[in-house]
Order: structure tokens, then C-alpha cells, then sequence
């Protein structure tokens, strides 16, 4: 028997229902998830890294419109697109970051380099920007990032409170988190932030343990949701730190984290793997868009709550 690998994905989380998305919205989201999904299947499928299969999964939800990471991100206040990617190695914990990128493709690979090709963990804003052309990634006009929608939620929040901020529960993060068949686990996260967000906000996708977290000796967590409160209550260490604590399994620590972010305030959902395989997801949102595969043949997206 070839030894077993497992991955799950996540596009965001919130007030995602039935009758929020259109049928064209649905299919759009699941054939993104689904593509995500055959993309870092097949890191793992041929005996690849966990890092390498979070960074390809990532990348396909960064070019795909209907998430709010890379193109299809949301607008600052300002009207302009700021991303904030991570990634995390849970064999021995080196991680990567940045935050308020404006031309790179791909922020979740820029924070690959920056993990594995500068002494740091989490660079912002120009500096960011001027180390991505340092390494030759990929560079893009901001325009780039631009969709009509993501523009048109902007002038309607503008529209109802000139200092308004986006809590109305529509959070778009990527994720990914993996198990590969030697054992080891990794994650990633990228974002768009908030819409309308203003003066450099920062929310828990690039800050490691809040939203972004591996350890081999626990799990890899990629978290979507209130990014304050997760933040505040430092979910991806929380989950792995109960993990390795108490011995609780992946999905008792996730809802149980989750459960005190929601004590104070806040929502959303996140993502385990461990590394015996393990996999779970739990949200406190009406919906999140999430996919899961594995060795043994399951491979498959999911929107809804209710959809298990």
C-alpha cells in the first residue's frame, strides 16, 4: 500500500447561502475549489512536499476571480488592493510572510521567498514589494488585482457610511494545509483583507500563529474570519498547542477554539491537517468554501454549512 497524503482547501467564509450566490457565483466558487484541489493533489499524488502542494493550491485561488486573494481581492477604502500572504513549514517551523503587496501575482510565493531566501518572517509594504522584484517574481499592474465586483462592494459600503468597515460577515481568505506521505504537514494562506479597510490594516492571514500555523508535532491551521478577534485569541497556535497539550483530536480543537472567537465576537471558519493524515474543517459562518483530498480517492468541494 503507498503511503498516504491528504489536503484541504478554503476560500473564504461568511454569510456564503444559497440565496446570497447566484447558480453562475456557486459554479464559479466550486470549479475554482475543485481546480485548487487537483493542483495540490498532485504535488502530493506524486510523493511531492506538503509545502509545495499548499504554495500550488494557494496560487490557483490567487488567480481566481471569485476569491478574495490576488486577482478578484477587495478595494481599501482608499480604492486601491493591499495582499497579505503566509506560509509555514511544520518540520521545523520556518515560516514566511508579507503584508500590503501591490504587484506581485502570486503573495503566497513571495512569502515563500521570503521564508526561505531572506533571514526575516514577515515583510510589508514597499520593502515587500521591492524584495519580490529582487527574486524575479512575477509582477503585475495593480489593475491586475481589479474585478467589477470587488469595486461595486466598495462604493456600496462607501455609499451607506463614508467610515464604514466591512463586518458584514463576507470574509475571503485562501487556504491550504497538507499531509504529505513522509509524515510532514505545511499551510498557507493569502488574502485580500477587508473591503474598505484603511491606514495599512492587517488581519491574522500573514501573522503566524493567528491565522496561519504548522508544527509536525501538531498540525498545519489556515484560518478565514474576524481577523481581530483571530488575532486576538492567536487561533492557529491555539489549535495546535491543544493538539499537542491535551492529545485533542483536530476536530474537538478547531470547534473548541472556534467556539471562544465566537465568545468574543467573532467569526469564521479554519482548516487542520495532521500529521498522521488527519484532516478536519469547522466554521461558525453560514458557509465557507472548502475542499478536501486524499490518498484513499476522496476529492470533494463543498459551499454550505449544511453540506457536512
Amino acid at each position: 500500500m503507498s503511503p498516504s497524503w491528504s489536503l484541504v482547501i478554503h476560500g473564504g467564509a461568511g454569510r456564503i447561502t444559497r440565496d446570497v450566490l447566484t447558480p453562475e457565483q456557486d459554479a464559479g466558487a466550486r470549479a475554482g475549489l475543485d481546480a485548487a484541489l487537483k493542483a495540490g493533489s498532485a504535488v502530493l499524488a506524486d510523493g511531492g512536499g506538503a509545502l509545495d502542494a499548499v504554495e500550488a493550491a494557494v496560487r490557483v485561488l490567487e488567480d481566481d476571480p471569485h476569491f478574495n486573494a490576488g486577482r478578484g481581492a477587495c478595494f481599501t477604502r482608499e480604492g486601491t488592493n493591499e495582499l497579505d500572504a503566509a506560509i509555514m513549514d511544520g518540520r521545523d517551523r520556518r515560516a514566511g510572510s508579507v503584508a500590503g503587496v501591490t504587484r506581485t501575482r502570486n503573495p503566497v510565493s513571495l512569502a515563500r521567498k521570503v521564508m526561505e531566501a531572506s533571514p526575516h518572517v514577515l515583510l510589508a509594504g514597499s520593502g515587500a514589494d521591492r524584495f519580490s522584484v529582487e527574486q524575479g517574481l512575477e509582477q503585475v499592474d495593480p489593475s491586475w488585482f481589479h474585478t467589477d465586483e470587488r469595486r461595486r462592494q466598495l462604493d456600496e459600503l462607501l455609499s451607506r457610511n463614508a467610515d464604514a468597515f466591512d463586518s458584514d460577515m463576507k470574509y475571503g481568505t485562501v487556504g491550504a494545509v497538507a499531509c504529505d506521505t513522509q509524515g510532514h504537514v505545511a499551510t498557507a494562506t493569502s488574502t485580500g483583507g477587508v473591503t474598505g479597510k484603511r491606514w495599512g490594516r492587517i488581519g491574522d492571514s500573514p501573522l503566524i500563529g493567528a491565522g496561519t500555523y504548522a508544527d509536525d508535532r501538531a498540525c498545519a491551521v489556515s484560518c478565514t474570519g474576524s481577523g481581530e478577534v483571530f488575532i486576538r485569541v492567536g487561533v492557529g497556535h491555539e489549535i495546535a498547542a491543544r493538539r499537542r497539550f491535551t492529545g485533542e483530536d483536530i476536530q474537538t480543537a478547531a470547534d473548541t477554539v472556534l467556539a471562544e472567537v465566537k465568545a468574543l465576537g467573532g467569526t469564521g471558519g479554519t482548516i487542520v491537517a495532521a500529521p498522521d493524515g488527519a484532516i478536519a474543517w469547522s466554521l461558525t459562518t453560514a458557509g465557507m468554501y472548502r475542499g478536501r483530498a486524499t490518498s484513499a480517492g476522496e476529492h470533494r468541494v463543498a459551499i454550505y454549512a449544511d453540506e457536512g
